[in-house]
């Protein structure tokens, strides 16, 4: 059957507007998949619409604990003096290591210190900027956050006998303070002024977290412990704050697969046994409650409730270790409560998790400097915001 020219015309622009359509989808999906961006930061023409600040904390809930500081309660005064004593403890830096280098086993370097140092500062900074409005205060975060932007190269390795992917992990604890800081200097504003961070150095601030996800946090091994905990919650961080649906989505199903994997169905965390320590099997559950807590805020409570409210079965778990005095599984009443107990409390309210946050409140810092600390600040009775 022969085509008359308007319909074979007709066809032929049918076709090409196909065409077009196809390749925009194409387009959209490479988006959507993190192949269309530049140092992971969305550049598709449709902002993705994370809430910010949104890494543990909000706008109303800065607001809140600010305000009540400022009016005089004593309870959030008391735990904000946390912030205060810690800024007071540490010098601020005046350079920084290119290579950070690190070691197993609590082994140690100037650069270790400084960077897990530092990722803890610049929050409590941060705080502190939020809190008091002054200008000073978000400079000096500001110079914490670029000094490592623009200065970072790459984690060494202190000796033979250090694990290689050693670096993997402490990229996972300290990344997410840096990034935190960040949100808040990058998005809060205090009486509708913000701090004044440049776009250019947020740009270079989003190469720093991309260069570090992408050469350690990615390459974590799958341990089956708090290792996989961390760099979950570590991406789901950087995913926030890089606007990127693709990185959040990693981490976060890499939080869902390792949550039953970590903690067994009736909370029992093998690792305080394999490690016989107070400290590594809260590293797991301090990573699941912020990883949690990062997705409520983005309006999503599954990690919370999920495998049963598994979250909170470990927290069952930690407190019977502190009744016990014998066996593997035990914890003395001077092993540290990590900050990770408030985040879940905040949400849980059950009578084990209460019991443990007043065994040593207000929450401050890990001793190790590991995760980001002043959860008795930031979240108790901070409910919802």
């Amino acid at each position: 059957m022969k085509m008359n020219k308007t319909k074979s015309w007709l066809l032929c622009l049918g076709l090409v507007t196909l065409n077009a359509f196809l390749i925009e989808c194409k387009k959209s999906v490479a988006a959507d998949s993190g192949n269309n961006q530049v140092g992971n930061v969305n550049t598709s023409s449709t902002q993705v619409a994370f809430v910010h600040p949104g890494l543990l904390n909000t706008q109303a809930s800065l607001d809140l604990v600010a305000s009540q500081v400022n009016g005089g309660d004593a309870d959030r005064t008391a735990a904000y003096q946390k912030v205060t004593d810690f800024i007071n403890s540490h010098q601020y830096p005046t350079s920084f290591p290119a290579t950070v280098v690190v070691g197993s086993n609590g082994a140690t370097s100037p650069s270790k210190n400084q960077i897990r140092n530092d990722s803890e500062l610049v929050y409590a900074t941060a705080l502190r900027w939020a809190k008091t409005g002054n200008s000073a205060y978000a400079a000096q975060a500001i110079a914490i956050l670029n000094g490592w932007a623009k200065n970072f190269k790459n984690y060494g390795l202190l000796d033979s006998s250090t694990n290689p992917n050693q670096p993997d992990l402490e990229a996972s604890w300290t990344t997410p303070g840096f990034v935190a800081a960040a949100e808040i200097i990058r998005y809060y504003k205090v009486n509708g002024q913000s701090a004044g961070w440049s776009e250019a150095d947020i740009a270079q601030f989003s190469a720093f977290i991309t260069l570090v996800k992408d050469n350690y946090i990615n390459k974590i091994p799958q341990y089956n412990n708090n290792w996989d905990a961390s760099a979950g919650y570590a991406k789901m961080a950087i995913g926030i704050f890089l606007n990127s649906t693709s990185v959040y989505q990693n981490g976060y199903d890499f939080i869902k697969t390792n949550l039953p994997i970590v903690i067994n169905a009736d909370g029992t965390l093998p690792e305080l046994c394999v490690r016989k320590d107070c400290v590594h099997y809260q590293y797991s559950l301090t990573a699941f409650a912020y990883a949690a807590e990062l997705a409520r805020i983005q309006g999503d409570n599954s990690i919370w409730t999920a495998n049963s409210n598994l979250i909170s079965k470990g927290y069952d778990f930690m407190r019977k270790a502190y009744n016990r005095t014998t066996g593997c599984d035990y914890c003395t009443i001077n092993s540290p409560v990590f900050p990770g107990t408030e985040v879940a409390y905040n949400y849980y309210k059950t009578a084990n998790l209460k019991s443990l946050r007043e065994m040593q409140t207000p929450l401050g810092v890990p001793n190790d400097n590991t995760f980001l600390g002043f959860t008795t600040y930031t979240h108790f009775g901070v409910a919802g915001l």
